[in-house]
């Protein structure tokens, strides 16, 4: 099956196919181990994890690598701020991340490497950036990758499509290098290797330089050629990393190599709360484990962070989160539904599509992960099938397209039934209702709402669902 994704670096929807035939060998830029990854940062990694399972589920064979960042500026700050070692700091938050990454229904990766482990390969890429004419060291022990050096600088970001910035900034935080601190050639140049600072404490490595460290965008290039090759075929993060991150990626890999670098870019886009830019001047970098603190689920919270288009801002508020636990709820109720009614009979082995009645859903998937069109499609479906009015075989059918589906989104529905506690006449009643409303019949609608009103539930709808609510 076809998938087929938008192409940041060539900037069109293009067929996802194996460079050798067999693996589809992806890389994405993970967390960096120095607090609490919050849901801003989930949602590229959800993203990510949606578009391995949409591969998995077309029968694609994938290798999936993302990596720590337990070495830079943010990291060893926050161990010279807590004057505890940074092995300690970025051990704990490694396994925080872990924890929530769990919690949401991330598959791990294939590998997982941190920077630390892999500094012999960054100095070998480095040297060979030296030896080419890629790269100079400075008398402070620093290196630099000359960007002069490399024509094709700017063609991920298009910066030469618009005023080059000359002010250079530091690692990843957006702070501006102090001109002094440096001795580089140009501006515009990168460090490839930190020379040793009395800030950084007992953080360093020997090396050809003298005593230092990796600058952060030669660790990736490192990692991801390490276990992928020099040349794979997917390289993905978030949006804010195209420049500088991965354009120096690009820049210091194949000036090192003389091949391409990754044949696929897959970003995505910010998330946005209540309309605002997240930031920590704000008080609205939420965790996962905040949203759980205000009673909702992770599973709530992956639901509403697959809600918009991975290419576009998707907007978070708590109200929505209410809206993701309905659908959450309706889609378990017809789950369950369809589990009932197929009571352990076999698929209908001749079914015309391996979707059944949710192709349509898959094909939103395979079509540049559009989730909020597959989303749609799913609920869509929903409302055509009775479950109750098909046979035991097609509900199993129609069991197995859906669990197909719902593998590829990662919604993994709790095993208890969500309309354990509520009365089957009163959940026939609300889904009689629910039918009806969706009909444009609402004198039906609005006269079932009374009816179970006097039995004592309210119904509280909303976009694809509903929750009953005991009154």
């Amino acid at each position: 099956m076809t998938i087929r994704l938008y192409d940041s670096l060539s900037r069109t929807v293009r067929e996802l196919v194996p460079l050798d035939g067999k693996t589809f060998r992806y890389y994405c830029c993970g967390p960096t181990v120095y607090g609490p990854a919050h849901i801003g940062n989930f949602r590229s990694f959800v993203l990510q994890d949606v578009f391995r399972r949409t591969l998995e589920t077309s029968g694609q064979k994938v290798f999936h690598v993302r990596n720590l960042t337990d070495v830079d500026d943010k990291t060893i700050g926050q161990a010279r701020e807590e004057g505890r070692p940074l092995k300690e700091i970025t051990n704990h938050w490694t396994k925080k991340f872990h924890e929530d990454a769990e919690a949401l229904g991330l598959l791990r990766p294939h590998e997982e490497p941190a920077a630390t482990d892999h500094i012999a390969e960054q100095i070998a890429l480095i040297e060979k950036l030296i030896e080419k004419d890629h790269a100079y060291a400075v008398e402070d022990g620093s290196v630099y990758f000359r960007v002069s050096s490399f024509e094709d600088y700017g063609k991920l970001s298009r910066l030469k499509e618009r005023e080059i910035r000359t002010e250079q900034t530091n690692e990843n935080d957006g702070a501006p290098i102090d001109a002094d601190e440096y001795q580089r050639d140009s501006a515009v140049d990168f460090a490839l290797w930190k020379g040793r600072k009395p800030e950084d404490g007992d953080v360093f490595w020997e090396s050809p330089w003298g005593e230092g460290r990796p600058g952060w965008h030669i660790e990736c290039s490192a990692m991801s050629m390490t276990y992928l090759g020099e040349t794979f075929d997917l390289h993905g993060g978030g949006v804010d990393l195209i420049f500088p991150h991965h354009e120096n990626e690009i820049a210091q890999s194949e000036a090192g190599t003389c091949k391409p670098f990754a044949k696929h870019w897959f970003h995505t886009a910010h998330l946005m709360v209540d309309g605002q830019k997240m930031s920590k001047s704000l008080g609205n970098l939420f965790t996962v484990d905040e949203v759980r603190e205000r009673g909702f689920s992770p599973l709530a919270l992956r639901y509403l962070l697959l809600s918009g288009n991975y290419r576009q801002p998707l907007n978070f508020t708590w109200e929505s989160l209410h809206s993701a636990v309905s659908a959450l709820e309706r889609l378990s109720r017809f789950h369950d539904a369809l589990v009932s009614r197929a009571d352990d009979t076999k698929a209908d082995t001749n079914a015309t599509s391996d979707f059944a009645s949710f192709q349509k859903c898959w094909d939103a998937l395979a079509n540049d992960l559009n989730t909020p069109a597959a989303l749609g499609a799913l609920f869509s479906a929903i409302r055509t099938i009775r479950p109750t009015e098909i046979s035991p075989s097609e509900a199993a059918t129609e069991l197995q397209a859906l669990n197909r589906v719902l593998y590829a989104f990662g919604i993994d529905l709790p095993e208890e039934k969500a309309t354990a506690e509520i009365p089957s006449e009163i959940a026939a009643l609300a889904e009689k209702r629910w039918n009806a409303k969706t009909n444009r019949d609402f004198a039906t609608a609005d006269q079932i709402r009374d009816e179970l009103k006097a039995a004592g539930w309210n119904v509280l709808d909303s976009k694809n669902g509903y929750e009953l609510e005991k009154i």
